[in-house]
């Protein structure tokens, strides 16, 4: 028998925003019912449409603000509510920053059962035209006649149609529309679904993926956008391995962390931090909080191309970096060599899966940091006392496995929350990047 499908009401209606989730969208109740709905701020009062009707629970988006809260502001993107790229962009930068920390506060506090002895002070950068790594879409719409370059809009798998974008880093989102115009000229327009976006401190890398392999002139066509714009060209005709740049195209993409005295190298499709301020600052926070002695090991679990490993071997006796993608891994290698670091080990390991038999299970380590994905670090905690671990730095881009990970770290192994505190990786978006400190008692 199928399910009846709700209709949902014509009319806006009104509603008392209580508070804001933790996807940065208002709460109210209608009829006893929960109502998340965007483009609404704590403390209002609005008028909403419903867009969508379930059983525990309902979704809406803003149509009138009746009654503003202090700190809603105008949004500096005039496409903000259309596009998925930002969600708070009505909301003054403070305010974000702040909402952020309450909700790590409610996470740990609810599903973790622990509070930090302290809680560190926001890290925060600029709020515009930080974004040095992105994934655009890309679409030629035959109502419209020509091709869309941007993020896809909130809700849908369309792609939003703009001009330009706030958050990408000026070099790159100030020439969204030069970058479709030379899609739009392609011959396999059509064939290519999406542009890789990475910078450091070079100018922008674009990686387009091509379905069908593309002509003589329409190599020509990306040249010419490469030049005119002052981008380095690629494209993806299968899967990562086959990623090259136009002739003449190629560049070594890097970033400098002068703190340390380090250049680190990178390809285009490799993880590295969008926001190239917030990341420095956040090197120099975790480095403080760890308080690294000379004559001390450290493991670095989840390394990636050892952004967090180097500039702990300025510091230490040894650094182990694991990390389970053996492409990073050999980068990190790479980045090591580069630097004349030799104080630094790498190894491939499935950090989800068995760790026996690694080498570096066997060993013992004062420190840990930790930066796991948002699957979080449960599997390799049990590890951590009989490694010898004292002091533990999480660095969390998902706060419910951050508190999750914490209840094991406090309320089964013996260590305790010592301080925790947001970092505003991600500005005029919900999502909450953290940093926790935990020592063994």
């Amino acid at each position: 028998m199928s399910r009846k499908r709700k209709v949902l009401p014509r009319e806006p209606v009104e509603a008392e925003i209580e508070g804001l989730t933790h996807e940065g969208r208002g709460l109210a109740h209608f009829d006893g019912k929960a109502v998340f709905i965007d483009g609404a701020l704590a403390g209002e009062r609005v008028r909403f449409r419903f867009t969508r009707m379930q059983r525990r629970y309902d979704e809406g988006v803003v149509v009138d603000v009746l009654r503003a809260a202090p700190e809603r502001v105008s949004p500096k993107c005039s496409h903000f509510g259309v596009c998925g790229g930002c969600s708070l962009q009505h909301m003054e930068a403070g305010a974000q920053i702040r909402a952020k920390q309450a909700s790590l506060a409610d996470v740990l506090s609810r599903i973790g059962k622990v509070t930090p002895q302290t809680w560190l002070a926001p890290l925060t950068a600029g709020a515009w035209g930080y974004r040095r790594k992105a994934r655009l879409g890309v679409r030629y719409v035959a109502k419209k006649g020509r091709t869309l370059v941007g993020f896809r809009e909130r809700g849908n798998a369309f792609i939003t149609d703009v001009s330009r974008c706030e958050v990408l880093h000026p070099g790159v989102g100030e020439r969204i529309q030069a970058i479709a115009a030379a899609v739009d000229a392609l011959s396999i327009r059509e064939q290519v679904p999406q542009i890789e976006v990475a910078m450091g401190d070079t100018p922008p890398v674009l990686v387009f993926r091509a379905l069908n392999p593309p002509s003589a002139a329409d190599l020509g066509v990306l040249a010419a956008l490469g030049e005119s714009e002052g981008f380095h060209v690629y494209l993806q005709e299968a899967g990562p391995e086959s990623i090259r740049p136009l002739p003449g195209q190629g560049i070594t993409l890097h970033y400098e962390l002068p703190r340390y005295d380090l250049r680190i190298e990178f390809e285009p499709t490799d993880f590295t931090q969008v926001n190239l301020e917030l990341n420095r600052s956040m090197l120099d926070q975790a480095l403080a909080l760890l308080d690294v002695q000379a004559d001390e090991r450290v493991l670095d679990l989840f390394c990636g191309l050892g952004n967090f490993t180097l500039p702990l071997a300025r510091q230490a006796e040894l650094v182990v970096g694991v990390e389970g993608d053996a492409g990073l891994v050999a980068r990190a290698q790479a980045n090591a060599t580069l630097n004349r670091i030799d104080n630094v080990r790498f190894y491939t390991a499935d950090l989800y899966g068995a760790l026996d038999l690694e080498p570096w299970s066997r060993e013992g380590f004062t420190k840990l940091l930790l930066d796991p994905p948002r699957s979080g670090a449960l599997s390799v905690l049990d590890w951590l006392p009989r490694l010898g671990v004292e002091r533990v730095l999480y660095v969390s881009c998902y706060p419910t496995t951050l508190a999750r990970d914490a209840d094991r770290l406090v309320n089964a192994l013996g260590y305790r929350l010592v301080s925790a505190g947001v970092m505003d990786m991600f500005p005029q978006t919900a999502h909450v990047e953290s940093m926790a400190l935990f020592e063994r008692c």
